[in-house]
């Protein structure tokens, strides 16, 4: 059968822009934004299921909080309800540079989606990074003018407790996110030696929240240990939130099979250049999705199993690679 020069070639570039590119779909096609609600409205699903209480807390990736993803869209109901409240990095401090204030045009685009999250009686936990004492007190003038809670992290590694009293401080019975006043943001423990001395470290502290990890050094916090991580140093009780990241798997974590190093399964795309060891995925593949929560052995089960209050959840920005 003789094909005509015109139909070969537009078969040619038919074949072209449906070949696998990394996403594994059309880009013109999958909806990378709503790929991330629904594996975040999921985890919730399963959690609030386990525990009516337990928080569930996204980081970044604010723009999901609009059915179209822009500022002036309708919000997206039903993910605002899946979700307790919204992590935000840089709101104030560190977006350029940490320590330097960020630019009012990336504040005032981060706040207008924000304020969506907020006005639906959601929680806002702010992670600015500074040092320098005027910028720790400005971020938190502007956090609490502008009603959220915030933490002025000195590290951007996270890998240390301030040698300030928080902001805020209060001896209260902390018991959802809502009553929370401030938060420290712990999830890197390599200061610390032993589970004993970060236990001892926290509970020296006065913080309403703790975001930190579920391990240290390959071995889980007890749910006997994370107990003893809620009570706060004069008297009250804090929530006790894990990290988890679900954008990004990590090669140092446990359900990292070493073969995978030279046979890569077909959801890791490639390594992120700026955080060695972690690789994007295809967040909305079932096999990731199994490890994350969907399996009854899941990341998120040993979370539960263990005893936090809330979960975390980082990388949720990862529609921005795909898109």
């Amino acid at each position: 059968m003789k094909i005509r020069i015109s139909t070969l070639v537009f078969l040619i570039f038919a074949v072209a822009c449906n070949k696998d590119d990394g996403t594994d779909d059309n880009k013109n096609t999958r909806d990378y934004k709503q790929d991330m609600r629904e594996f975040v409205m999921g985890i919730s699903a399963k959690a609030k299921t386990a525990n009516p209480d337990f928080a569930v807390i996204p980081q970044n990736g604010i723009e999901l909080v609009t059915i179209d993803g822009d500022k002036n869209g309708a919000p997206h109901i039903e993910y605002l309800d899946a979700i307790d409240g919204n992590g935000q990095e840089d709101l104030f401090y560190g977006y350029d540079n940490d320590d330097s204030a960020t630019p009012d045009n990336n504040t005032e685009y981060l706040r207008e989606f924000i304020d969506i999250s907020k006005n639906k009686n959601n929680t806002i936990l702010v992670t600015d990074y500074c040092s320098t004492p005027s910028n720790i007190t400005s971020s938190y003038q502007y956090n609490t003018v502008a009603g959220y809670i915030s933490y002025a992290a000195p590290e951007r590694d996270l890998n240390v407790i301030p040698n300030i009293t928080p902001n805020n401080v209060n001896d209260d019975d902390i018991t959802s996110l809502s009553q929370v006043r401030n938060f420290l943001y712990l999830i890197n423990p390599e200061n610390f030696n032993s589970k004993d001395a970060f236990i001892a470290a926290v509970t020296a502290t006065d913080y309403d929240a703790v975001i930190m990890d579920l391990f240290l050094e390959d071995e889980m916090f007890t749910a006997t240990e994370i107990a003893q991580l809620k009570q706060k140093a004069n008297g009250g009780t804090r929530m006790v939130i894990c990290y988890m990241s679900i954008g990004e798997a990590e090669d140092y974590r446990y359900y990292w099979d070493n073969s995978w190093d030279n046979n890569t399964p077909e959801w890791i795309v490639e390594e992120n250049p700026d955080w060695l060891g972690n690789f994007k995925v295809k967040y909305w593949d079932g096999a990731w999705q199994d490890i994350i929560y969907k399996k009854s052995d899941s990341y998120l089960d040993k979370i539960i199993i263990a005893g936090f209050d809330g979960v975390y959840l980082d990388i949720i920005d990862a529609f921005e690679y795909f898109e």
